[in-house]
């Protein structure tokens, strides 16, 4: 039998797990001709999570469970798992029962027709209109600057073939961005369409920080427009500087005694010109973070234990 592997990252999310382990269990119950693994990563929760999760492995081997010394982030434990897996096919989902377990059938028929990657893509949300209204521009707006085709409203909700993952262990990215990685592969790929549940319980571990952290990342790995664009803008702004000069100059000299500049002019043009070098001073800090990020080269995780492996 095929063997498909789950991943699912968690933090404080102990009223969601069994909820999430039992729904995938039923699932599997009814697909006969498959064998599954369900990979839990823990980004040291502060609550029952883990604990909730020991019970569970101990009654279902099924389940195996990874525990981190310490919170690693959104993006480098959720990778770290993945690349523990052993399936023919991998199916990444959360905790939080935002990502429809029901969709698992699904994605694994179009699998077995040929799809290396099968993705859902959020039609709708019943989050909050203003944060779906700002997911969706965001994706635009990348999906605009890259130099690859992202998908757009892609959470990294779906399944993946397990030569996606060979290759991602290949690529050995400290801070991985895998909504880019996958597309950048090039394999096809087959969307599904879903509207996004409301979270039931629990609050979602997102702030602002991490929503930043996700946006700058997939620019900064995918993208080399806004660069381009702080030297376009540099050599626009300076050309025309000197025709401002040069007007103001000639007018000067030719109604000396009546022309008078003022100070309000030098103090816009100041403040205008500071405003735009701090603003592309940030992008190139965006970018040289990037790097001295991939050459650190530290561990995606550092595990504390792991179970049922």
């Amino acid at each position: 039998m095929k063997l498909i592997s789950l991943v699912t990252p968690c933090y404080n999310e102990e009223g969601n797990v069994e909820e999430i382990y039992r729904q995938v269990k039923e699932i599997f119950d009814g697909l006969r001709n498959y064998e599954y693994e369900h990979i839990f990563i823990d980004n040291a929760s502060k609550d029952k999570t883990v604990s909730i999760l020991k019970e569970i492995a101990k009654k279902d081997k099924h389940v195996k469970i990874i525990v981190n010394t310490r919170n690693f982030g959104h993006l480098r434990s959720p990778y770290y798992a993945l690349l523990q897996t052993k399936g023919d096919a991998i199916i990444y989902i959360v905790a939080d029962l935002q990502d429809p377990p029901s969709m698992i059938p699904e994605f694994i028929k179009k699998w077995e027709e040929g799809y290396k990657l099968v993705v859902a893509v959020k039609k709708k949300s019943k989050e909050s209109p203003l944060m779906f209204a700002i997911r969706k521009l965001y994706y635009n707006l990348i999906s605009n600057l890259s130099d690859i085709e992202l998908i757009k409203n892609f959470t990294g909700f779906g399944l993946y073939d397990k030569r996606v993952i060979e290759i991602l262990k290949e690529i050995n990215d400290p801070y991985p961005y895998i909504r880019g990685l996958i597309c950048d592969m090039g394999f096809e790929r087959f969307e599904i369409e879903y509207t996004q549940p409301r979270r039931q319980k629990g609050i979602t571990k997102n702030n602002f920080y991490t929503l930043y952290d996700f946006a700058m990342l997939g620019i900064t790995n995918h993208s080399k427009v806004p660069l381009r664009l702080a030297t376009m803008s540099g050599f626009i702004m300076s050309i025309v500087s000197f025709i401002i000069g040069i007007v103001y100059l000639v007018y000067k000299l030719l109604v000396w005694q009546n022309f008078q500049v003022g100070i309000a002019p030098v103090i816009i043009g100041i403040f205008f010109f500071s405003s735009v070098q701090l603003f592309f001073t940030g992008i190139l800090g965006e970018y040289i973070g990037s790097i001295h990020t991939q050459v650190l080269k530290r561990p995606l995780v550092v595990e504390k234990e792991r179970i049922n492996f």
